[in-house]
């Protein structure tokens, strides 16, 4: 059986496909019309962000059994056509969850200190000492738009740096019971409560634009944004209106609705921390999701005794 991976994929699941048993083809980022003939007699695909599984790829790959995105999300396959097709497709969301927690507060801190201005301004052979005076993150108000494995990883380490912790998931059931010092949350309630807000929540039909004009305006006046999740949540046009009218006083970017974000605005603010998707780009994160994409491959192909099986 053979598998394709794309996207660099770690060498330690690379290693650990080839003692499966498991014939590997390794492949930079692809487009469409590559990919296809690069999947010709592939049983298992690994994709990272960046390559792109569509409609097309999917018809045109008929020895596909099983995609697996190293990573938490799922917007760049196409599902739909995958399960109408009978392919599996699955993803590796916890493995990240520390990566970009770690992030978030990078951002946050970036931003709230003025850290990117300063060390450019100092760089310059200025020193603005009293221009970039920043605020605290003790005392303030976090509010979390999605409470899974990365939003949990963020509530731990805003409850370290003293923040009050809220946080907005109408698609989880039973409230955890270790976060119970988290206050649950309507969207309403957690955009009028929150100093902060980050995003983590996956970007669906149900969730583009969810943070719009109406959205921004329920924030406090001089809140942030930070948005380490996916870019086409946030109205991008509403941001930096708000920002314009001092609604908000900052915003702090890894994700952008269109990536790379060209001649984005945004980028060219000092009140916008911009950073090019690096959430999960660290290489503890990079090893955890291509081993546990490794082993989801592995146990999906089992059945055919050849996956499992040591080569000799």
């Amino acid at each position: 059986m053979k598998v394709l991976a794309a996207d660099r994929i770690d060498a330690a699941a690379i290693a650990m496909l080839r003692e499966a048993g498991l014939e590997v083809a390794e492949v930079a980022t692809l487009p469409a019309e590559d990919l296809i003939a690069a999947l010709v007699g592939c049983d298992a695909l690994i994709v990272r962000g960046a390559t792109k599984v569509t409609a097309e790829v999917i018809d045109q790959a008929p020895s596909l059994r099983v995609v697996v995105r190293a990573g938490s999300g799922l917007d760049n396959i196409d599902q739909e056509a995958a399960r109408a097709r009978g392919i599996e497709v699955r993803n590796t969301p916890a493995s990240n969850a520390v990566s970009v927690a770690e992030l978030v507060f990078g951002l946050l801190i970036a931003l709230e200190r003025k850290l990117v201005e300063a060390c450019g301004s100092l760089r310059a052979g200025r020193w603005d000492k009293s221009r970039f005076a920043g605020r605290e993150l003790i005392g303030r108000r976090l509010s979390l738009i999605g409470f899974g494995r990365i939003g949990r990883e963020v509530a731990v380490r805003a409850r370290a740096f003293g923040m009050t912790v809220r946080a907005h998931d109408p698609l989880l059931g039973e409230w955890p019971p270790d976060f119970a010092w988290v206050t649950r949350s309507s969207l309403d309630e957690a955009l009028e409560h929150a100093d902060v807000l980050s995003l983590h929540v996956p970007l669906t039909a149900g969730t583009r634009g969810l943070i719009d004009r109406a959205a921004l305006e329920k924030l406090p006046k001089g809140a942030v944004l930070v948005n380490a999740a996916r870019g086409g949540l946030v109205d991008e046009q509403a941001l930096a209106e708000a920002l314009d009218q001092g609604r908000l006083s900052g915003a702090a970017l890894d994700v952008f609705a269109v990536e790379p974000p060209g001649a984005n605005p945004l980028l060219a603010r000092p009140d916008v921390i911009v950073t090019p998707h690096l959430g999960a780009s660290t290489a503890e994160a990079q090893r955890r999701a291509g081993e546990e994409a490794a082993a989801i491959v592995i146990a999906s192909l089992a059945a055919s005794g050849v996956a499992g099986r040591p080569r000799r």
